[in-house]
C-alpha cells in the first residue's frame, strides 16, 4: 500500500480526536528524525501506523494476538499494551511494511524497551510529547526533547511510571527495562 491508502485505512479505524493525535504524531516525529539524524520518512510511517489498532474491541484485540501467534504475554498485562502489538503486525501484514525497524517503533511506542533504537526513541518520544497533548510534565519533556532525546524520555517513562504506582496498577516490565536502560546508559 502506499502512504496515502495507508492513512486512509488508518484513520477509518479511529475517532476524529485520535486521527488528531496521530497528526500530532506525525509531524513531531518528522521534527524528531529530523533533529536528532533520522530518516523521517521513516519515523512518519510509523507515526500514521502507530494506533491503527487503539480503538478496535478488547476482545477483537485479544483474539487477534492469539489468532496471529503474537506475544500473547502482553495478555497479563494492561490492555492499553496491546495495540502497539498489533499495529506492528498489520503495518507487516495488512500494509506491507517490511522495515523491521519501522514495525518495532510501532511495536514498542507504548511501553518503550531496554536499548530502544533511535526510530523507536523518536516515535515512542513523539507519541508522548505531540502538540495536542496536555497533562502535566509535558511542557519540560519538550523542552526536554530540544536538548536531548535520552532525557526527554527518562523524564517520560519515570512520569510513566509513577503514575502507574500512583494508580496500584502493574508495570510491564519492558517498560521498567526501558528506563533502567536509558538510565544506565546515562551513568556509564
Amino acid at each position: 500500500m502506499n502512504r496515502e491508502e495507508i492513512i486512509k485505512s488508518v484513520s477509518g479505524q479511529m475517532p476524529e480526536r485520535r486521527w488528531i493525535h496521530t497528526l500530532g504524531v506525525m509531524s513531531t516525529s518528522r521534527q524528531l528524525a529530523e533533529q536528532y539524524g533520522e530518516d523521517p520518512e521513516r519515523a512518519e510511517l510509523a507515526a500514521i501506523i502507530h494506533d491503527v489498532a487503539k480503538f478496535w474491541p478488547v476482545e477483537q484485540q485479544r483474539s487477534y494476538i492469539v489468532e496471529h501467534q503474537l506475544d500473547t504475554e502482553l495478555l497479563q498485562y494492561n490492555k492499553e499494551l496491546w495495540h502497539a502489538e498489533i499495529g506492528a503486525h498489520v503495518a507487516w501484514a495488512q500494509y506491507g511494511v517490511e522495515d523491521q525497524g519501522v514495525r518495532d517503533a510501532i511495536r514498542y511506542h507504548t511501553s518503550g524497551r531496554a536499548g530502544m533504537s533511535k526510530l523507536e526513541k523518536i516515535v515512542w518520544l513523539a507519541d508522548y510529547i505531540e502538540p495536542n497533548r496536555s497533562f502535566p510534565g509535558v511542557e519540560e519533556a519538550r523542552k526536554l526533547a530540544e536538548i536531548s532525546l535520552e532525557e526527554s524520555i527518562l523524564f517520560g517513562l519515570n512520569a510513566t511510571i509513577m503514575i502507574l504506582i500512583e494508580k496500584h496498577r502493574i508495570i510491564y516490565p519492558g517498560t521498567l527495562a526501558a528506563r533502567n536502560s536509558l538510565l544506565a546508559a546515562k551513568l556509564d
